[in-house]
């Protein structure tokens, strides 16, 4: 049996290295094209004057004054491994995913929840059970990138718990090789994946404008508007933070087509957000009834855009929505590993007054 492959003799430019860039530069192959490995950003330890809060986090949790740790990317499970980070029998531990989770237990760690819907902080938040309202209060550790949204720690302290947020890691651009450069100016890369806001960001800084002929497709709509808050054009988004559905919508564009809408989604995890929200804006005075209701109208497009940011930049979306939730007609008879692979879908670092959600 034969398959279409639209992106056959397609160079992409994939923009992380390391087995991620390795697993991705699989898929790309998969479907016909030639992937062009360009790391431009990187993840570095955390910045001297956070170095020592790190360090005594880490003591403290040692010593068992965490009732939990939330881990939300599998960065922060190898800065926990490289410092030899104990875990104490009488702490619990939440990961944001099941591939946050499985570096957790790869690193000898244990896992006690992970949210089944939504892989993301509003997702820990919402179906956390011990860290609901009305719930005695706990005290959480959060190991955190430096541009990670205090959606998690903000929503735990409304609620009446303690919380540690720690950076852990951060995330830093990398200097494409001039070879990338000269094929950049000469059109002779056909299409850039834009996995995150950081990503967005090195892109614009070190690319400067694209070329027409240069297709930009973004991991999901908060990166795509990232992007496009800085000046970049995105010519693709994807239905689904993966790098298969950042593949698909390439496929449709290199057809001349459009990517349907085929996402569905989930009522009661809205209304569990809805609920969510709304006592939160008691708290802040504010009245969410009207977005909510226009939300829960307009299913189709709360269905494309709910692509929330994950809370730090290299892991969560890869627990986002996988190929189990794929429709039919997007199943392929071939493996395409693409399917499996973590993807970066953080803020892009800007204005670091503070942590921005």
């Amino acid at each position: 049996m034969t398959f279409e492959r639209p992106l056959k003799g397609w160079k992409i430019l994939v923009p992380r290295g390391g087995s991620w860039g390795g697993d991705v530069a699989d898929a790309v192959r998969a479907r016909g094209a030639f992937p062009i490995v360009a790391p431009l950003i990187n993840f570095a330890s955390p910045r001297d004057e956070d170095a020592p809060k790190l360090q005594t986090a880490l003591e403290e949790l040692a010593a068992g004054r965490y009732d939990w740790l939330a881990v939300t990317s599998a960065t922060a499970v190898d800065v926990m491994h490289s410092m030899g980070a104990v875990l104490p029998e009488r702490t619990l531990v939440a990961a944001v995913g099941e591939t946050t989770a499985a570096a957790l237990t790869a690193a000898g760690y244990r896992v006690d929840f992970v949210p089944n819907h939504d892989n993301s902080a509003k997702g820990l938040l919402v179906e956390w059970p011990e860290a609901q309202r009305g719930k005695p209060p706990i005290k959480v550790l959060w190991l955190r990138s430096e541009v990670a949204k205090p959606v998690l720690s903000d929503g735990l302290m409304r609620r009446g718990h303690s919380v540690d947020s720690i950076i852990a890691y951060r995330t830093v651009g990398v200097p494409a090789a001039e070879s990338i450069r000269y094929d950049i100016r000469n059109s002779r890369i056909r299409a850039m994946l834009v996995t995150s806001g950081s990503v967005a960001e090195q892109i614009l800084n070190q690319f400067g404008e694209m070329p027409g002929e240069i297709r930009l497709a973004a991991i999901g709509p908060r990166t795509a508007k990232d992007a496009r808050e800085l000046g970049l054009r995105i010519d693709v988004v994807a239905q689904e933070r993966s790098v298969a559905s950042l593949l698909d919508g390439l496929e449709w564009l290199a057809r001349g087509a459009e990517m349907p809408v085929t996402s569905a989604i989930d009522l009661s995890e809205l209304r569990a957000l809805e609920t969510e929200a709304a006592l939160d804006a008691e708290i802040d005075g504010v009245n969410l009834s009207a977005p909510v209701a226009q939300a829960m109208s307009h299913t189709s497009k709360a269905a494309a855009d709910s692509d929330e940011p994950d809370v730090d930049p290299d892991a969560d979306a890869v627990d986002g929505k996988r190929s189990h939730r794929m429709p039919w007609f997007r199943r392929r008879a071939f493996h395409d590993p693409a399917h499996e692979i973590p993807v970066v879908d953080e803020p892009r670092p800007v204005q670091r007054k503070d942590d921005e959600q």
